[in-house]
């Protein structure tokens, strides 16, 4: 069933639509518990497309295994999908910055309020992002400390590489993640691919990740997949950020999610004018490499990768 859970007019007689499909058990009897999976808060992110259609697709293939009700938002920011932007376009705002909203407010902030209360009393309800155009992120579930008893025990059952706990600059106060939590809705955020792509093996994995969690839940009575025991990282000190230090091409001398040792080369950082290499640039310690740039092109400061640190 398709519901519109946001409506706000435009400039031109247009209106923005935001909405949600909810799937609904054959049984009334279990209609008592609600797990909903957002996406789309970013308009570069589309990662989670293919993820809620075939999230969605599976369920109504096998509906009598449904035991309770999903609601799947695919695109909460649908202007900046539309533009190929990250942002709220027009007025050039994150919208995982307005969170828990505002019903008065300006636009994006009128509309995370009613995503909020559309939310607001489910059992649970998974964030899904993917990184920027710049990056390539293996597929991770992040979180405050300050949730890890209560939730860490969900994130072990979504299927991702990695769980890194820390008080990560991408999970602030005004993120849908927080927002959620501090109403007292049990909520995940997820990270995977890389911007404006579909990476569908990731896709693929976190899919099955989310029928385990429902599986946990009771919303989901078939059979699911044993979930990979994925690394978990508690300390922020444990993770090494590689940064640029001259500007050029990027070329990458490993690959995404392979281990390291230190003194490896992680990659070049090329002059293609002059053909003289401008950076070499090395890992300080052996560990395991999840994050890695995708987009060619950096200046000094870039975020080149990150290593988790340990056995390579």
């Amino acid at each position: 069933m398709i519901k519109t859970v946001v409506s706000v007019g435009l400039p031109v007689l247009e209106t923005m639509h935001i909405k949600k499909n909810r799937l609904m058990p054959k049984s009334p009897d279990h209609s008592d518990k609600r797990f909903c999976v957002i996406t789309g808060i970013h308009g570069d992110e589309l990662e989670g497309q293919y993820i809620c259609y075939e999230l969605i697709r599976r369920i109504e293939e096998n509906i009598d295994l449904l035991a309770g009700i999903v609601d799947v938002y695919p695109c909460v920011n649908p202007l900046g999908m539309e533009s190929i932007s990250r942002r709220v376009p027009t007025f050039d705002l994150d919208m995982n910055r307005s969170f828990p909203g505002n019903l008065e407010g300006d636009m994006s902030e009128h509309a995370a309020a009613k995503i909020v209360e559309d939310i607001a009393g489910a059992n649970f309800c998974l964030d899904l992002h993917a990184s920027n155009i710049f990056l390539r992120e293996i597929p991770q579930v992040r979180l405050l400390k300050e949730h890890q008893e209560s939730l860490m025990k969900y994130a072990m059952l979504l299927n991702t590489d990695f769980i890194w706990v820390h008080s990560s600059p991408t999970i602030q106060p005004a993120s849908l993640y927080h927002s959620l939590n501090a109403i007292g809705v049990p909520t995940l955020a997820v990270e995977m691919g890389v911007g404006m792509r579909i990476t569908k093996q990731f896709g693929d994995q976190m899919v099955e990740g989310i029928f385990s969690l429902m599986k946990e839940l009771g919303i989901w009575k078939g059979e699911v997949m044993e979930p990979k025991k994925p690394i978990i990282s508690t300390t922020k000190e444990r993770v090494t950020l590689l940064h640029a230090e001259a500007s050029g091409i990027f070329l990458p001398s490993v690959e995404h999610w392979e281990g390291i040792k230190k003194g490896d080369e992680v990659g070049k950082i090329v002059d293609s004018l002059t053909g003289e290499t401008r950076q070499t640039i090395t890992a300080p310690n052996d560990g395991m490499v999840f994050t890695l740039r995708e987009y060619p092109v950096v200046y000094g400061g870039s975020l080149i990768a990150r290593i988790l640190e340990g056995e390579a």
